[in-house]
């Protein structure tokens, strides 16, 4: 494969993952308002910000490739997103939901965190340094947005049991 089309491909994984990150700007503050627990909910509320600035990094590295930022549909995410509203629509609010949503949004931080290794590793491997450390610190945010759901997990799975 040429470096030509290795940097197409980089930039229509880009454009798919510039289209994720924008459906989570809108998914996620429906997932902190159906939260119940309020440390879940502000964590999903702090992750909405984290996510802006992941949308705010992929424009930047759009210019630095000398791509105009654009969007292609991304059904992975569309396809998690759905699952995760469905969990929402199921349940009353209470500590198994909370379960549910936290099981939902590992689910999106795992897509998102295997995406951003392969665009990473492909501007690295394209000589694009300052794009692969723009996106290596956001794989680095959503690596510790998991961390900290499965440390929300363990309380909250304790306190479903009881329910």
């Amino acid at each position: 494969m040429s470096s030509e089309s290795l940097k197409e491909l980089l930039v229509d994984e880009l454009k798919d993952l510039y289209d994720a990150e924008k459906q989570l700007v809108k998914a996620l503050p429906k997932m902190a308002k159906a939260a119940y627990d309020e440390d879940l909910k502000a964590g999903l509320t702090e992750h909405l910000e984290e996510t802006k600035e992941h949308v705010a990094r992929l424009e930047r590295v759009f210019k630095l490739l000398d791509e105009t930022p654009k969007a292609k549909t991304c059904p992975a995410m569309k396809g998690l997103i759905e699952e995760g509203n469905e969990a929402l629509e199921e349940k009353e609010a209470s500590c198994v939901r909370d379960a549910q949503i936290i099981g939902s949004a590992q689910r999106i931080e795992h897509y998102e965190i295997a995406a951003y290794g392969t665009v990473r590793t492909l501007a690295e491997t394209l000589g694009e340094d300052e794009v692969a450390e723009i996106l290596q610190m956001t794989l680095d945010e959503e690596g510790e947005a998991d961390k900290k759901l499965t440390a929300a997990a363990a309380t909250i799975n304790e306190a479903a049991l009881t329910e």
